[in-house]
């Protein structure tokens, strides 16, 4: 080995290029969770799985958590060169969304538990959405390359607060937060769609992004469901605009399946989640035996995605393909 190689072996630091897009593998998780407990009020057997998911998913949480905040602590400009990056700043709030999926999962077992992490949820996917969309609209020039599906994240994020903001009581904020969230999600929806429509294609490694078109209204739906008791003529546009969604996103299959591997597959986990959670949701409220078929197919598809992510993701770890300056 070279002097020169030595040095760069020495210089370069795994840590700091530790991406903030290992969250989504906790969103993945939750939501993984969260739909294996909606499936358990038709089958009371995936109650057990469910929960064991929910605690691989606060463990790897935990581990994740801890290397960002040693990143945070010894490289903070790495942090400062992700937070004004373009692409990869929309990805900060999932690190909050993980929480308030984290909480909703506890509520079922612990609600004590479950309302000071909601709450810590809450107050940081406050900031860091005002944060974020105070970065799009500053000084610095985006560019139509840089939008992507991605930009939703934020946007899901608040309408995430009401799944457990409405069992506990916090009524308000939680239509706060839905509203802001169904706001951004619609004006974002229309750039999107001008950027897939109208200009170069997404780039390969952030073409698994697509899918999250899939979860604002899944999530929505649910959301709206908590906080108004039932299914109205608006819960079923948001119901079936997720399918409609889903139906664009499955056409893409065949050129997702021809793409390398990166940590933007991780997108792929939560909309199935969201959009699984809300089939069986309505199903259960209209006693649609489709709906929960549908329910089940996808959740099927959630737990084989999330499976192969999760044995991709430890390989690519295995082959030193992650954490590597880009």
């Amino acid at each position: 080995m070279t002097e020169a190689a030595k040095d760069a072996k020495e210089d370069f630091s795994r840590l700091a290029h530790l991406p903030v897009t290992f969250f989504a593998i906790t969103m993945g998780l939750f939501g993984l969770a969260l739909a294996l407990h909606a499936a358990a009020g038709s089958y009371d057997w995936i109650e057990t799985p469910a929960r064991a998911l929910l605690w691989a998913g606060l463990g790897c949480f935990a581990v994740i958590a801890g290397f960002y905040l040693a990143k945070a602590i010894r490289h903070p400009d790495a942090v400062a060169g992700e937070w004004h990056h373009p692409v990869k700043l929309a990805f900060f709030p999932t690190i909050t969304i993980s929480l308030l999926l984290m909480a909703t999962a506890i509520h079922g077992y612990r609600p004590d538990l479950a309302q000071p992490v909601w709450l810590v949820g809450v107050v940081g996917q406050g900031a860091l959405t005002i944060a974020v969309i105070s970065g799009w609209i500053s000084h610095r020039a985006f560019e139509v390359g840089h939008l992507t599906p991605a930009w939703f994240i934020p946007a899901v994020g608040n309408v995430i607060v009401p799944l457990a903001g409405a069992q506990m009581g916090w009524i308000e904020t939680s239509w706060l937060f839905f509203s802001a969230g169904m706001i951004f999600w619609l004006i974002l929806l229309v750039l999107v769609f001008n950027r897939l429509i109208f200009h170069a294609p997404i780039p390969g490694r952030l073409f698994p992004t697509l899918v999250i078109l899939i979860a604002p209204p899944a999530v929505a739906f649910v959301s709206y469901f908590r906080l108004a008791g039932g299914v109205d003529a608006f819960g079923h546009v948001l119901l079936n605009s997720a399918y409609v969604f889903a139906a664009l996103v499955l056409m893409q299959v065949p050129k997702l399946m021809k793409l390398p591997f990166a940590l933007s597959w991780w997108a792929l986990s939560f909309p199935l989640a969201a959009l699984s959670v809300a089939s069986f949701v309505y199903g259960r409220e209209a006693a649609s035996g489709t709906h929960v078929g549908i329910g089940l197919v996808v959740l099927a598809a959630l737990v084989l995605v999330v499976a192969g992510l999760l044995y991709r993701t430890g390989l690519a770890i295995l082959r030193d393909e992650i954490c590597r300056p880009e």
